[in-house]
């Protein structure tokens, strides 16, 4: 019996395999907290952060859904002190490496959305690398936001958008939602139908803006390094009990 299954036994409940979210989102708040609230550094608490995204990630893989975006880094994080971020990088780089034969395992293919050109060089190969090693992996797609914000991908789509009715591949009436997907950080993945925030923060801190325009929301005051797998399946419960309308009027059953 696997994790998940022995959760859900434990809980008695049984989870709709039709009505599962194929993509879910995550913003990883709270490292900072959890090891500062243990007088640890805060270093510590996105060592322990880490651990946490190997046990949703291999939890998602039992679940069955197609693809996990975590938030791993954004474009706004360069502010924090510099030690900080450097040992953040240094753990992202480590743990990209670390995971891959596990990744071969469960057949998780790794995915990486964000400026990666501005990330230090021994990271942006490690992502190279392990992102083509796992590139043949049919299952679970785990993408890392890292150096992202969905402002800034959505100006460089428009960006690139517009140099291509320049050039006259296409006209501007033709630049269509579909279109303007494809040309985002995370072209290829549906978009999220599940957004989850740990550490109880009300705000989606420019976190996948186009993708998330009809996710359903869940928000846990739960500190990341806490969130474990049956912390997922309740936001997959509670999103289960949900009806979503895109727009539409809905009538009652």
């Amino acid at each position: 019996m696997t994790g998940v299954e022995q959760i859900l036994k434990d809980k008695g409940i049984i989870l709709n395999r039709e009505g599962m979210p194929r993509h879910i989102a995550i913003i990883m708040d709270g490292n900072g907290r959890w090891a500062t609230g243990r007088g640890m550094p805060r270093a510590l608490g996105h060592t322990q952060g880490y651990l946490t995204v190997r046990t949703i990630s291999h939890a998602a893989c039992e679940l069955g859904l197609d693809a996990l975006t975590l938030y791993a880094f954004s474009t706004e994080n360069w502010r924090r002190p510099k030690e900080e971020v450097d040992a953040l990088m240094a753990l992202i780089e480590k743990a990209m490496r670390d995971e891959v034969p596990s990744y071969h395992r469960d057949n998780i293919r790794l995915m990486v959305s964000g400026c990666l050109q501005e990330l230090p060089q021994s990271l942006q190969n490690t992502i190279a690398e392990v992102t083509r090693e796992t590139s043949k992996n049919t299952g679970l797609v785990v993408n890392l936001a890292i150096n992202y914000g969905g402002r800034r991908e959505i100006l460089e789509a428009a960006r690139e958008a517009a140099k291509h009715a320049c050039a006259g591949e296409i006209e501007p009436a033709e630049i269509t939602e579909e279109y303007f997907s494809g040309l985002l950080y995370t072209r290829g993945l549906p978009d999220p139908d599940l957004l989850i925030r740990t550490a109880g923060e009300l705000r989606v801190s420019n976190f996948l803006l186009w993708q998330i325009a009809y996710s359903e929301l869940w928000v846990t005051e739960t500190l990341w390094p806490d969130f474990e797998p049956a912390d997922l399946i309740d936001a997959i419960m509670d999103y289960q009990k949900r009806t979503r309308k895109f727009g539409k009027v809905v009538q009652a059953k």
